[in-house]
């Protein structure tokens, strides 16, 4: 199961278990429990700190890893292989002993909760966003002893995701009953079981200094504009509805210029990494809800958050990015992880076999529906204009697929489901303006972006499209109110550029500090003249 390189790199972190564990395994005679029992055998060959159980759980195959003589472990119903490699890597070192990054008051947290609460978390190989997940609720159960968690790979219990209707991943289900769906982090987590924690946040944020700079939005204009405030030597905050912003929901990234390939997460966790060598107060699940920018030049700008918060500062960066664009028709809200998705990665392995639709005929839509028809029987893709718009290459790959069907000139008009689950969708042909029906399992919409900036209506000048409007040093049309990236009416929506225009955003409001009356300069105004 391990290749040469896994296995060093493997042994290489076992080397830190502190307390011995066992890999307690449940079996059947197939060949996913042929190959677990290999992967367990190859983990326990590498260090004498682990042995070899069995025992016999109703998911099979599975394998429990438990703290040697306690009740402390958590459980994979599945081969924790591929994006879940760094979650089974985790759990063998925290149930063994090794202390976890978090913050401590975060891990305080988490052991003070009160309760018993049973986890289960659904997961795919292929998802980038449900590692988080599985291994947030993976050290709880480590931390606390009245949590427990098992991590099953919905590809491989395919009954059991149909007969508890999971139609997206990561689903998270506690004590029995659906929990959450989606990206969540630690702190998310805990946040839905400590009812206090979200007002202890907000009391804590709003005692908060003034800042010189406060950074709205942790993506990479986000975090690119902290590092540069931050290495000028001025009081830098970040407030991120989830940090990494859109990039986490990123697969492959493959035109980063001097990195060949890099996958979303990991270069969310290199920003935030970079971002925290400096002196950058993060506030990390805080949503913005209003700016009320400075009554006088060189006065405090606020912005409210979600949570009645404010926090104030001498100059504002906005760089809250973008979202995925909905179709906005009858049935999808409806139906939402009920078989209409928006990622293929994430979501695909699910519908296995199935039917589906892909909507969007641009690059995004395009590679969305050649990684499908690798997996369902057949893929519809749809697009509004009378070409598709993807790269030419794409679309010859496209074409030379067997079980694709591209439907050009076409809007699509409904959502159709049973309650529960989608069963086909609606379209117009725009040439004849008839309409058609497709009997289908899933939707996957990949139609493009809208900017998240609907909180800033009435603050800053906003273009039709609702991109906050830049000019070419990131000023809005307010004066010490600057903007970066995909919320902003810059072209080419790209990490790259984004990341220049958070740099530049970040230049221009230290200059523009640097410009005001005397009486409001500081030390290290002082200091840089």
């Amino acid at each position: 199961m391990l290749d040469a390189t896994l296995t060093q790199q493997l042994k290489a972190y076992l080397v830190n278990i502190r307390q011995p564990i066992e890999l307690v395994a449940s079996l059947g005679d197939d060949a996913k429990s042929r190959q677990m029992r290999e992967l367990i055998d190859e983990i326990a060959a590498l260090s004498d700190r682990i042995t070899v159980a069995a025992d016999d759980d109703a998911r099979k195959p599975s394998f429990l890893i438990r703290r040697t003589g306690t009740d402390i472990g958590v459980r994979f119903a599945g081969l924790p292989m591929g994006h879940e490699f760094t979650s089974l890597v985790l759990a063998l070192l925290q149930v063994g002993g090794h202390p976890s990054k978090a913050a401590q008051d975060l891990i305080a947290q988490v052991e003070a909760l009160d309760g018993d609460f049973r986890f289960e978390t659904y997961f795919s190989l292929s998802c980038a966003n449900c590692p988080d997940v599985v291994q947030a609720l993976n050290l709880m159960a480590v931390l606390n002893p009245r949590v427990t968690h098992t991590a099953i790979d919905g590809a491989l219990f395919q009954e059991e995701v149909a007969s508890r209707k999971v139609m997206a991943v990561p689903t998270v289900f506690l004590n029995g009953e659906p929990f959450g769906q989606g990206r969540m982090e630690l702190e998310q987590i805990v946040a839905k079981l400590d009812t206090g924690a979200g007002a202890r946040a907000a009391e804590k944020i709003a005692a908060k200094e003034p800042f010189d700079v406060l950074v709205v939005g942790g993506g990479p204009a986000g975090a690119a504009a902290a590092i540069y405030t931050a290495r000028k030597g001025i009081r830098t905050g970040i407030a991120a509805e989830r940090f990494g912003g859109q990039v986490l929901d990123t697969m492959a990234i493959e035109n980063f210029v001097s990195v060949s390939h890099t996958e979303g997460p990991k270069l969310a966790a290199d920003l935030e990494r970079h971002v925290r060598e400096y002196d950058v107060d993060i506030m990390n699940l805080q949503r913005a809800e209003r700016l009320v920018p400075a009554a006088t030049e060189g006065g405090l700008h606020e912005v409210v958050l979600e949570n009645g918060a404010s926090l104030k500062a001498r100059t504002v960066i906005l760089s809250t990015g973008a979202r995925w664009r909905t179709m906005n028709v009858p049935g999808e809200d409806a139906y939402r992880n009920k078989g209409v998705a928006y990622c293929p990665h994430c979501d695909g392995p699910l519908f296995k076999g199935k039917r589906v639709a892909v909507i969007g005929g641009g690059n995004s839509g395009v590679e969305a529906a050649i990684d499908l028809a690798g997996i369902v029987a057949h893929v519809t893709l749809i697009e509004y204009d009378a070409d598709l718009r993807a790269d030419a290459v794409l679309q010859r790959k496209l074409a030379s697929l067997p079980n694709v069907r591209i439907i050009t000139s076409a809007l699509t008009t409904e959502v159709h489901g049973d309650g529960e689950r989608v069963t086909a969708l609606s379209y117009r042909d725009r040439n004849h303006d008839t309409l058609h029906r497709v009997e289908l399992e899933g939707v996957f919409v990949q139609i493009g972006l809208v900017p998240n900036t609907e909180w800033l209506a009435g603050t800053v000048a906003l273009s039709p499209r609702g991109e906050i409007e830049v000019d070419h040093r990131g000023h809005t049309s307010r004066a010490g109110i600057f903007a970066a990236g995909d919320a902003t009416t810059v072209p080419f929506k790209q990490i790259v550029i984004a990341m220049g225009e958070g740099s530049k955003a970040a230049l221009a409001a230290f200059d523009h500090l640097i410009r005001l009356p005397a009486e409001e300069t500081h030390d290290w105004e002082q200091a840089a003249e």
